[in-house]
């Protein structure tokens, strides 16, 4: 029987963007820093485009706004993971040129490429697949192509990159070095990883029973686990200095709450009018091209900078209490909530919020630390699990160098306050916050 060559037409689902929007969703993403080394690449290649002047009246005017916000001293500091020392080049640019060594398909890079645009600072990823996938019905992305995504990615340089929480940091720090131990204490240290609450309660005979080796090994394991960093990239971003400025300021007026972006960081671009002029009467196919280019991007970023604020006035209104009293009094609020009132997609936010930060009477923050999940307190009410955070880093910065707090008294503490979660809940956190188990504290103070 002989087989006939033959026709079919089939159809088939793939990641799509035009070069346009693909511009467009990169710049809304692209931190300060970022976003400046994008407009002076334009400005080299476009010589129709140019900086705008800023008129003298509005410079003297946002002067005055700086000094007035920024002079105000911080009385309590959010986060602790503001970034002071980056790399000069950022961590997306050092993932996606490995990503570009590889042989995956372009399927598989962009979901990827997703998946690095989600990493919080510390390299941890803070996201759900199932929930992208199912506002995207028409990419049928399915499970196992998140997994081989993820699985790239933490293979990636630095180790530890992609993980989900502490535990996973470990374990991806560990099988990275796995020549430096012997196999059965690599072993013993990669099932330890799920048992830090019982390692951090100093439980020896329940985790050599639990773990099937004896105490010499264990030892060898807690060893291990305490060679490795929860925080990774702290190290890899060792190599510059540079000082966070803020994108958006929040300020109170007589009428409440307002929000303004700083003036001194945007990039303000126009086609220059000369060159324009010149284009109305000779004009060949080149110049064109670059005529759309320039309006287009000129046009990218102004839509930029109306998400950005349009985040940070939906903030001014939901995170009122933490305007006014400081991180325990943030909301639940996620990433679906700010994009149903701003009639926006959930990922639109989650680029307008990345590495975006702000100037707020309680300090410098990422735009990110407003979010955080719902936790009912024993009088009923919903508190945000970044507000228990809050206060859980106002507990450990006060314990005793010889006596750091364990997760069942931390758990104890907070219920005296009236949050009544469970143990388990409080490690969870506290790993989210990169603060080792107590025994990991105690043994890391010692040393010193």
């Amino acid at each position: 029987m002989r087989s006939q060559p033959s026709l079919e037409l089939g159809q088939h689902q793939q990641l799509a963007l035009t070069p346009q929007l693909r511009q467009a969703l990169r710049l809304l993403q692209c931190s300060t820093q970022e976003l400046e080394q994008e407009i002076a690449q334009a400005l080299a290649d476009n010589p129709l485009l140019e900086r705008e002047d800023v008129a003298p009246d509005a410079a003297s005017a946002s002067a005055e706004m700086l000094d007035r916000h920024w002079s105000q001293p911080s009385r309590q500091a959010v986060t602790d993971d503001i970034p002071e020392s980056p790399a000069s080049q950022s961590l997306a640019d050092h993932l996606l040129q490995q990503l570009h060594t590889t042989r995956a398909s372009d399927r598989d890079q962009g979901l990827v490429t997703i998946l690095i645009g989600e990493l919080d600072q510390q390299g941890y990823l803070d996201f759900d697949p199932q929930t992208y996938a199912a506002s995207l019905p028409e990419l049928d992305i399915q499970d196992e192509e998140w997994s081989a995504a993820l699985r790239l990615l933490q293979s990636f340089d630095p180790a530890g990159v992609g993980a989900r929480d502490v535990a996973e940091c470990l374990r991806l720090q560990l099988r990275a070095r796995a020549d430096e131990w012997p196999s059965g204490v690599l072993d013993c240290a990669l099932r330890l990883t799920g048992l830090l609450e019982d390692l951090g309660a100093g439980r020896w005979g329940r985790l050599c029973e639990a773990l099937g080796c004896d105490r010499v090994q264990l030892e060898a394991a807690h060893q291990a686990l305490l060679s490795l960093d929860p925080h990774p990239l702290g190290l890899w971003q060792d190599e510059a200095t540079y000082y966070v400025v803020p994108d958006i300021l929040f300020y109170r007026t007589g009428d409440g709450w307002q929000v303004s972006l700083n003036p001194a960081l945007e990039p303000r671009l126009r086609v220059a009018p000369d060159l324009a002029e010149q284009l109305e009467t000779a004009s060949t196919p080149a110049l064109r091209e670059q005529m759309t280019q320039a309006r287009q991007l000129i046009q990218q970023l102004g839509q930029r900078r109306q998400t950005i604020l349009r985040v940070a006035e939906f903030m001014t209104v939901h995170q009122r209490a933490f305007l006014d009293q400081g991180a325990s009094a943030l909301r639940p609020l996620a990433l679906r909530d700010v994009a149903q009132a701003l009639e926006l997609h959930e990922s639109t936010i989650s680029r307008a919020t990345r590495l975006k930060y702000a100037q707020t009477p309680w300090g410098v923050i990422e735009l990110k630390q407003f979010f955080g999940n719902s936790v009912q307190t024993a009088s009923g009410e919903d508190t945000s699990s970044r507000a228990i955070q809050a206060i859980m880093r106002t507990l450990l910065d006060a314990e005793a160098a010889d006596q750091p707090l364990s997760d069942m008294r931390l758990t104890k503490l907070l219920a005296d306050q009236g949050i009544v979660i469970a143990r388990r809940t409080v490690a969870k956190y506290r790993e989210v916050m990169g603060v080792p188990p107590a025994s990991l504290r105690k043994h890391r103070r010692s040393a010193n």
